[in-house]
């Protein structure tokens, strides 16, 4: 899974630091939005032919390791 981690890259000078994937100029703040919207893998894949479909699992691997770290605070419900 580290393997996937490694698809992640960060460059200061591409959209202003963003995790992105493989250097490219697609951040994983982009893949995560399209796929909460209902995009299937398939969609994102044929809209973005430079994408493989690991960097889809490496944008939610990601994702899951930044909440995983978050610190939990006495939170109100929402309601």
């Amino acid at each position: 899974m580290e393997d996937l981690l490694n698809r992640i890259t960060f460059n200061k000078e591409v959209l202003c630091g963003k995790p992105l994937i493989r250097g490219l100029r697609i951040s994983v703040e982009m893949i995560l939005e399209l796929l909460a919207k209902g995009a299937t893998e398939e969609e994102i894949l044929q809209d973005y032919p430079q994408l493989e479909p690991d960097d889809l699992r490496a944008a939610l691997l990601y994702a899951h390791h930044m909440v995983a770290r978050e610190d939990v605070f006495d939170r109100v419900a929402a309601g």
